[in-house]
């Protein structure tokens, strides 16, 4: 059945899509400092989420029809696999509070490149001096720490952060391009990327389980799984539906926001004032990079 479709729920839709990718790096960061390594983090993520999207799956198909190999490939693994993996992977290395920053953050910055490069796209003036300040506030949480040496090692999770957002970039180029709707692009990911994903990740030899209890396990598979992969992803195109994409889009810059206070309070990081003015930079770059303050009345046609 159809579900109301009204701006106050459209508000906590889009509110809730920007908390739940927070968590994402909170509840990851936590996790692989604790009892779980990034492959079993992954595989938790993509198997069951998969097995209960099942009957969709048979009804929507799997196949990316239409695409060239490389999109295809993008639009079978790039979202459900490739980026999780990648930014998991940094979050070992790297405090949550830098990953909201770096990862989402950069987001606006990534998919303008990649929407010149590959459809010809030029943003405006305001989205340009919003992705100059994602930059610029980027630069002051990475580039200080990397100078200033206060966290070993994490350059690594900021090369990853950077990495996976970019990855993220290009598959919603490709996935705007395809004109999939996102509950298609979401069950062709968890198809593709739990039928060749798993298997390398199995090989890899880092997935035992041996230090999570079966709590631990269960717990992981709501979140990671059901809340995270599938609910956020359900949740954002419910806005989209209802508020439009640059609206909802002006919500992700939360998202730094949301999970420098979340590594304070959760996970004991140490934020300095420069972090603070260099996430409060991406947070408001983000806002004028969605483009919600340049959208115009429609003008009659002439």
């Amino acid at each position: 059945m159809d579900l109301p479709r009204t701006p106050a729920l459209g508000l906590v839709a889009a509110l809730a899509t920007v908390t739940i990718w927070a968590a994402f790096m909170l509840v990851t960061r936590f996790a692989v400092q604790g009892s779980f390594t990034v492959e079993e983090l992954l595989i938790l993520r993509l198997a069951p989420g998969a097995l209960v999207m099942a009957p969709i799956m048979w009804r929507l198909g799997v196949i990316p029809r239409g695409q060239t190999w490389p999109r295809a490939a993008m639009l079978m693994v790039g979202a459900s696999a490739v980026f999780p993996f990648v930014v998991s992977m940094g979050l070992a290395f790297a405090p949550a509070s830098d990953g909201g920053a770096l990862a989402p953050g950069m987001l606006p910055f990534w998919t303008a490149l990649a929407a010149y490069a590959m459809a010809g796209e030029i943003p405006g003036p305001r989205r340009r001096l919003g992705l100059a300040m994602i930059l610029t506030g980027a630069m002051v949480v990475s580039l200080w720490q990397i100078l200033a040496g206060t966290v070993d090692g994490a350059w690594k999770g900021h090369l990853m952060f950077l990495t996976g957002s970019g990855c993220w970039a290009i598959y919603s180029v490709v996935f705007r391009q395809s004109g999939l709707s996102p509950l298609h692009g979401l069950v062709i990911g968890l198809f593709w990327g739990s039928l060749l994903i798993t298997p390398l990740l199995l090989a890899s030899g880092n997935v035992s389980f041996a230090t999570a209890s079966l709590l631990d396990i269960a717990v992981m598979i709501v979140l990671q799984s059901f809340v995270i992969g599938i609910l956020a992803m359900f949740l954002f195109g419910y806005a989209v539906q209802i508020l439009g994409a640059a609206e909802t889009a002006a919500f992700g810059a939360l998202t730094p926001i949301l999970a420098l206070l979340g590594g304070v309070v959760f996970l004991d990081e140490t934020v300095t004032p420069l972090k603070v003015a260099g996430v409060a930079l991406v947070a408001a770059g983000v806002f004028l990079a969605s483009g919600v303050l340049s959208k115009t009345r429609p003008a009659s046609a002439s």
